[in-house]
């Protein structure tokens, strides 16, 4: 007899698959216990090292506005000629602290901006898309990259077995599998915001965006031999790349680009513009040039500076904002209920993490509370001592949000296969025997029903796919 999933309190779980929305494409719901449970409990399912993205390197620099972009956006940090100290952590997804940087995996590009409006940081990776497109998925995936529970070793199969399961993953997992799946070093990778943002102009106008950053040192890879060896020397490659090219003055830099869709052209795209399985055409929204980020210090203390820096999308300036991107909205909550575990209720009063901005608020005690203890009488609000108030010049255009509030199931009508099948029509031959060895490779040991479940997938990708998967697998 099966059993039927519940919450931790013993209530029945509907709808495992979907998380509440205000329609299809709206925005997220408050109500919606089971995704803020998956959520709150991921987060603390790992002491005290990151859940994931644990092990990575970073270093300080500046960013550089030399476009006018100020007709989409009124952050300061974003008009022609700003300069804006940051901060930059890359990292590794799935292995734990102390893994080795030269490792088949996606990449993380964190920013933080400290800008003279507060923080402004970007949580991105260096693939445009993500696994994923629901959020209530999002701990089950990290499960499959992390341990098995009884065994203590990673399980490739339990990762063929989801992605075979979840056709939205195609795109990335093409992308993993690909060269780019495993970069010689931070300085050689693209970074993305991945997620749609939006920019919010002088006149209250908002325009949905994609943030990208280009690798002026050039895109670099290994092989999976080339990586083997290289991890049998020095499995901290990455670190020492980037540690060193900045101590001999060689910054790495890369180009600050923009991709904008007007709401009226959200509303009319072939594709769900709010999807972190899909890219949006650059030949529909071409890039735009906006300034350069450069990195040209190395942090004193790692620990300090690197290992306590705290990024969340939630922190955002006037100017740039959200979307109804799901997986957006609940990072949101995420990321910041994560640093409040891993490194403690006012993580932000550390140094590293600290605005350079003015910092007014009524949160009160909880460990780490670093403010003299010189509180008033408005230790609440609304107050009649003259605290802090709002700022109603502050608040956001709205944007429409319309449809019932219902679990909508997100495979359906959903186009997974034709942007994996642009994706794998741009690849040389060389890349494309490159991916199928990588896959056969990494699917070793996997149940034979599972690998054919996969290529059934891969065949509606391209059939030429599929057949060079099937060929790579003989020869492993």
């Amino acid at each position: 007899m099966k059993k039927t999933m519940t919450t931790t309190a013993g209530n029945k779980v509907s709808d495992n698959q979907n998380s509440l929305s205000a329609g299809p494409r709206g925005p997220l719901l408050m109500q919606d216990y089971q995704l803020l449970e998956k959520l709150a409990h991921q987060n603390r399912e790992r002491v005290p090292e990151r859940v994931v993205h644990a092990n990575g390197s970073g270093a300080f620099g500046e960013l550089t506005i030399t476009r006018d972009i100020s007709k989409y956006t009124k952050a300061k940090a974003l008009q022609k000629g700003a300069k804006t100290k940051m901060l930059a952590r890359f990292s590794t997804v799935a292995g734990e602290r102390g893994a080795a940087d030269a490792e088949r995996d996606v990449r993380g590009f964190a920013l933080k901006f400290y800008t003279t409006e507060g923080n402004w940081d970007l949580v991105g990776n260096n693939t445009p898309v993500f696994f994923v497109r629901d959020p209530l998925k999002f701990p089950d995936f990290i499960h499959t990259q992390k341990r098995h529970p009884r065994t203590n070793m990673r399980n490739n199969e339990a990762a063929w077995d989801f992605w075979s399961l979840s056709p939205e993953s195609l795109h990335q997992v093409t992308i993993l599998m690909s060269d780019r799946g495993l970069p010689k070093g931070y300085r050689n990778i693209n970074g993305y915001g991945s997620h749609t943002y939006s920019l919010i102009n002088e006149e209250g106008e908002r325009t949905w965006v994609k943030f990208h950053f280009k690798t002026q040192q050039g895109i670099e890879n290994f092989t999976d031999a080339e990586a083997e060896k290289v991890v049998g020397k020095d499995r901290e490659s990455s670190q020492k790349d980037l540690f060193e090219a900045i101590e001999e003055k060689n910054y790495p830099k890369w180009d600050f680009q923009i991709q904008v869709m007007s709401q009226e052209q959200a509303k009319k795209a072939s594709f769900n513009p709010f999807d972190l399985t899909k890219v949006w055409p650059h030949d529909e929204y071409p890039m735009i040039d906006v300034g350069v980020l450069e990195l040209n210090e190395n942090p004193q203390n790692y620990f300090q500076q690197i290992e306590q820096a705290s990024f969340s999308p939630s922190n955002v300036v006037p100017g740039v904002s959200w979307s109804p991107d799901k997986m957006l909205q609940a990072r949101v909550f995420s990321y910041a209920d994560a640093h409040r575990y891993r490194v403690g209720t006012h993580y932000e009063m550390l140094p590293v993490n600290r605005p350079l901005s003015e910092v007014n608020t009524y949160h009160m005690d909880g460990s780490m509370n670093f403010e003299e203890p010189n509180y008033s009488d408005a230790y609440y609000e609304p107050n009649s001592f003259d605290g802090p108030k709002e700022d109603a010049s502050f608040a956001e255009p709205p944007f429409p949000v319309d449809g019932d509030g219902a679990r909508y199931d997100h495979r359906e009508g959903n186009d997974d296969f034709t942007q994996p099948r642009a994706l794998f029509e741009l690849m040389s031959s060389d890349q494309k025997q490159q991916l199928f060895g990588n896959i056969a490779r990494h699917m070793q040991g996997t149940n034979e029903k599972i690998i054919n479940r996969q290529l059934s997938l891969f065949e509606q990708v391209h059939p030429d796919y599929a057949k060079g998967v099937k060929e790579a697998l003989k020869s492993v």
